[in-house]
């Protein structure tokens, strides 16, 4: 099964991100957009994988490590990635250091059980469309500065599993961590 660590969204900011995902999409040709249910930032994508019991000691011990707290998580701005084909289109997330740590820890602990994860630097952001071609009038820039800042606490990670189920792309949580371990406080 295809496996990934993820941060979900409370379903306020998921629906304020559906807004903007409905927006873009009223102003484009075509594109694939993420379903609202989908709606996550990657921590660490593992990929094909049956080794559950590996990948949960891995995220159980990398939420012990004391760097490893509860913290806000900041959406903000607007970006897209070129493709020939339509543009990513992502909503950012503010530089957070918990963030950057969390991640590098769960990625540390895979890593030490044996998965093979992806050494790129992790830029964390959130899908909102792929093969996006926005109508020439659209101006993104001006649509940007009306998406209102958004937060949430993060106090939980979650693997998930990927699937396509009836042609739709369904993403399930199959076991989470919880950040708020005692001893650990909110940043």
């Amino acid at each position: 099964m295809k496996l990934f660590i993820a941060i979900n969204f409370t379903p306020e900011i998921k629906t304020n991100l559906l807004k903007i995902i409905q927006q873009i999409k009223q102003n484009s040709v075509g594109g694939n957009f993420t379903l609202k249910d989908n709606l996550h930032v990657t921590i660490a994508f593992i990929g094909e994988s049956n080794a559950l019991k590996d990948i949960q000691k891995a995220m159980n011990m990398a939420i012990e490590q004391p760097t490893v707290k509860p913290f806000t998580l900041s959406i903000e701005g607007l970006g897209k990635f070129n493709r020939r084909e339509g543009d990513i289109y992502w909503a950012g997330i503010k530089n957070n250091p918990l963030l950057l740590q969390l991640n590098k820890a769960i990625v540390e602990e895979l890593r030490n059980s044996g998965f093979t994860i992806e050494s790129k630097e992790y830029k964390p952001h959130l899908t909102l469309g792929r093969k996006v071609v926005l109508n020439d009038a659209f101006d993104i820039k001006e649509f940007e500065k009306t998406i209102p800042p958004m937060e949430m606490n993060v106090n939980r990670v979650s693997l998930m599993k990927s699937e396509r189920i009836g042609g739709k792309l369904v993403y399930t949580e199959i076991y989470h961590c919880d950040l708020t371990l005692l001893g650990k406080s909110p940043t």
